[in-house]
């Protein structure tokens, strides 16, 4: 698998909520987040580690051997620094849809699931 993007960006909520929101999406519907397009699915968790990591499968059928990795880790302030990463493998897309992948995690992470904590 190869590296096709990555973002770390601190998130207001500590560890163990981002942790449980990204093991269970719908965990609290009164703060739903991972809204998906019409062409996403729902991915699965397909490695944890607690409060630390989450590793989802593809959220794209048409490029199923997508993953995506979570780290998460404390900061000072209560919140949590919370870098995600994507890979796949062969063959390499094109750039208009490692863009648009890329685009989709951002959406998703830094602002929909951002958003529920306030800010």
């Amino acid at each position: 698998m190869k590296e096709f993007g990555s973002r770390r960006r601190s998130q207001p909520a500590p560890p163990w909520a981002l942790f449980e929101d990204l093991c269970d999406p719908h965990r609290q519907p009164a703060r739903p987040w991972l809204e998906l397009r019409v062409d996403e699915i729902a991915p699965t968790v397909t490695e944890s580690d607690q409060a630390r990591l989450v590793v989802w499968s593809s959220l794209w059928p048409r490029r199923p051997d997508a993953i995506v990795r979570f780290d998460l880790s404390a900061t000072s302030d209560g919140g949590t620094d919370l870098r995600w990463t994507l890979y796949l493998d062969e063959p390499e897309p094109d750039a208009g849809l490692v863009g648009h992948l890329r685009h989709r995690l951002n959406e998703l992470i830094n602002a929909n699931l951002r958003y529920t904590y306030g800010q």
